[in-house]
């Protein structure tokens, strides 16, 4: 039986020249969610991350938080998907002006998003939607064939690809898209999805849990 803590990387240095780098508050968080687990009596057997410096620091500081003795080892399976080019794509096709502020931003990413998971440009695209959502199963695979327990530091848009796979299996190509999109967009800054592997089949237990952040550390960028 195995259990897998699939982990939302700390706070990025939104609107930084880097924006892969952990701010301050996004270290914090991912130290917090270390020692968090730690209280629960939890102890890793195997750490794993993604190839984003965001979510090997992430990785490293949750280690740190909660005292274990886990080297994280990558899986870039776990890589977000490449939110920069998604939305150059649109903006080049829509001819969108430079969004000014937050509200903007998000709208423009929705926009591009659901562009780029419709399926209809997929030639514009170095990996398409449905690459995307085989490499991110293809991914927990290999995280649920583990027993104990693994914890997983990957970014948003994964985690809510596997989300939405486990929360509708029978999803149509249409559907899980919609599902992905919804949940993409709550999952907070080092928060926890908890998944079961069992002799029964793999099952959902938690969705995003962030109770170990008080509320002036819960952010979504």
């Amino acid at each position: 039986m195995g259990l897998v803590l699939l982990v939302r990387h700390g706070q990025a240095s939104f609107g930084a020249e880097d924006y892969d780098v952990l701010s301050e508050t996004g270290v914090e968080q991912s130290r917090m969610l270390g020692r968090a687990l730690a209280d629960q009596g939890l102890a890793p057997t195997a750490v794993v991350h993604g190839a984003m410096q965001r979510q090997r620091d992430t990785a490293t500081a949750i280690v740190d938080g909660g005292g274990w003795s886990a080297s994280p080892i990558l899986d870039d399976g776990w890589d977000e998907f490449d939110h920069v080019g998604v939305i150059a794509r649109y903006v080049e096709a829509s001819g969108v002006g430079e969004p000014s502020d937050r509200r903007e931003v998000q709208q423009v990413f929705e926009n591009a998003t659901a562009r780029w998971t419709g399926g209809k440009h997929d030639d514009e695209y170095e990996e398409i939607w449905s690459a995307f959502v085989a490499r991110v199963v293809a991914a927990l695979d290999r995280a649920c064939a583990q027993d104990g327990i693994t914890v997983v530091s990957s970014s948003g848009g994964p985690i809510a690809a596997a989300f939405a796979g486990l929360v509708d299996p029978s999803a149509t190509p249409a559907g899980l898209p919609r599902l992905w999109r919804v949940f993409n967009t709550v999952i907070v800054n080092a928060s926890v999805t908890r998944v079961l592997q069992g002799s029964t089949g793999r099952r959902l237990l938690t969705f995003n849990e962030h109770g170990h952040l008080p509320r002036e550390l819960v952010t979504y960028r």
